[in-house]
């Protein structure tokens, strides 16, 4: 008789154990439609740890995704769809994932997802919908990104261009400059002053006018005929 109720003791317990996990997404889902995200996280974190429930880490990502957690979230999605089995688990977590990294701008990761999604469920009007926004917002960006290189490239040009002109000016003179300098007036010798004395420019003033007398008389006495050589050659 006790061995019959040991028996059942332990198969009461396994009961039990296997319900723990089911119990844990039952209390999760409660909260989670109350809005108690971060109490229906810790529910369903309790469900994975209890036993890999790919359930149990989808809902968790769900909940974690309410929260802004996109990179826990997106952890939990990538873990519930690998290796499943179930079409719309894998189809639905992908398809969340590429959410995750739509909410971040990662716009190359949220396409690659949808897309993984809609392999699994290619009617998924959502999916198509949201793998459209995200290449259309990738589109965006790629141009976006391709003018503000031109423009730092445009910049870097201005930039390089006002440096080779400051470093011509340096190097030589400007036109204007040149042009300043070519018609600029020669400048006037300046009047040297005189070294001599009072005395020395009297006695030479006089001796001119002396020298200028001489000449004089020699003109007068002139008989206004050639000069002869005293020697014929």
């Amino acid at each position: 008789m006790r061995i019959l109720f040991t028996i059942v003791c332990l198969f009461a317990c396994q009961i039990i154990m296997a319900q723990t996990p089911d119990q844990h997404i039952y209390t999760g889902n409660k909260l989670y439609s109350k809005g108690d995200y971060k109490g229906a996280a810790a529910a369903y974190q309790k469900a994975v740890v209890a036993k890999k429930n790919r359930e149990a880490q989808y809902n968790l990502g769900n909940a974690q995704y309410q929260q802004k957690d996109f990179e826990g979230a997106a952890k939990q999605y990538e873990e519930s769809a690998k290796n499943s089995k179930d079409k719309s688990l894998k189809s639905s977590s992908n398809h969340n994932m590429g959410n995750t990294f739509l909410e971040q701008k990662k716009w190359d990761d949220a396409i690659k997802y949808f897309k993984q999604s809609l392999r699994d469920n290619p009617n998924s009007a959502n999916t198509k919908y949201n793998l459209a926004y995200a290449q259309k917002m990738k589109q965006q960006q790629d141009q976006k990104d391709k003018d503000e290189k031109k423009e730092d490239e445009k910049k870097d040009k201005q930039q390089q261009d006002k440096q080779q002109d400051k470093k011509e000016q340096k190097e030589e003179p400007s036109k204007s400059e040149q042009q300043s300098d070519d018609q600029r007036a020669p400048e006037k010798p300046k009047p040297q002053p005189s070294k001599l004395t009072k005395e020395q420019a009297e006695q030479l003033l006089n001796a001119l006018n002396q020298e200028e007398k001489k000449l004089k008389a020699k003109k007068d006495k002139g008989t206004g005929q050639p000069m002869k050589l005293e020697k014929d050659w």
